[in-house]
């Protein structure tokens, strides 16, 4: 299985929308948009997220294939990752491997992610990259339509 990174496309776009709103990655991803089906909304998003000079958006990609997305986001000194994975390929080591790549490209520290306190496999993929958790809240969670216990993690070295 080989995974790369590249920046992202056009014809991406519509990948990442079917991917978005998928409803069991949705409640797994727990604080997400409050309607992803708003194809403007995410447009626009991903309009801003391609021109911000700030954000670093990869295209993650298995054998070719558009398989999900990772990100980093945020100001210096607060900036976080982010990634979301096409359900079809959860559990195959494809995140940790694009977060890897990403922190190999990205190497200002401390970087910070967060994940629903109940999704295992995110915080797996994020301590087995070396994140470590630091704090904890709770929030209101649209992939979810509840309050939700969330971790905070952090990657300082």
């Amino acid at each position: 299985m080989d995974i790369a990174l590249r920046p992202v496309h056009d014809s991406d776009l519509p990948v990442f929308f079917r991917q978005f709103n998928d409803p069991e990655s949705l409640r797994m991803a727990a604080f997400t948009s409050e309607d992803p089906a708003d194809r403007d909304r995410f447009d626009a998003k991903w309009a801003h997220i391609r021109s911000s000079p700030e954000i670093v958006a990869r295209t993650v990609l298995v054998d070719g294939d558009v398989v999900g997305s990772v990100s980093v986001y945020g100001e210096a000194g607060e900036r976080e990752v982010t990634y979301w994975i096409d359900r079809a390929y959860w559990g195959r080591g494809i995140a940790t491997a694009a977060l890897r790549a990403l922190l190999t490209e990205v190497t200002e520290r401390p970087l910070y992610a967060r994940a629903a306190a109940d999704n295992a496999g995110s915080l797996r993929v994020l301590r087995a990259c070396g994140f470590e958790v630091t704090g904890k809240a709770r929030g209101y969670a649209a992939g979810r339509g509840e309050e939700t216990d969330e971790l905070v993690l952090s990657l300082e070295g």
